[in-house]
């Protein structure tokens, strides 16, 4: 592949906290595509599902553009270069509490992005 190859996927408004989510992205910024794959498959995390699902996205992105272009793409050599998460907007409730007093309760949502780049 004579350029460089990158595409992007977001996930908004997923309902974790960025703060969960950020302790799996972490695990497979920097790895191969493959590699990330068997890291988020056999973490015990709620977040490598939406994580799973957005990653597979960037590398379907990869191969959309690559075709569009009219070059090959090996997914076997795509590499996660970027992936960061990004707090989303807060849904604030409020639940019942003793003495007739309410509780508030901070429901937060998260935006995952992930950019996938070829190896050169």
């Amino acid at each position: 592949m004579s350029q460089e190859m990158q595409a992007r996927a977001t996930a908004k408004y997923l309902g974790m906290s960025p703060r969960k989510v950020r302790m799996v992205v972490d695990l497979i910024r920097g790895q191969g595509v493959n590699e990330a794959y068997s890291i988020l498959r056999f973490s015990k995390r709620a977040a490598t599902e939406p994580i799973e699902k957005t990653l597979r996205s960037a590398v379907a992105n990869a191969q959309q553009k690559a075709d569009s272009e009219g070059s090959y793409l090996d997914t076997d050599e795509l590499v996660v270069s970027e992936a960061y998460v990004n707090e989303g907007p807060r849904q604030k409730r409020f639940r019942a509490a003793a003495m007739g007093r309410a509780a508030p309760r901070i429901k937060r949502t998260s935006h995952i992005t992930i950019i996938v780049d070829s190896k050169e």
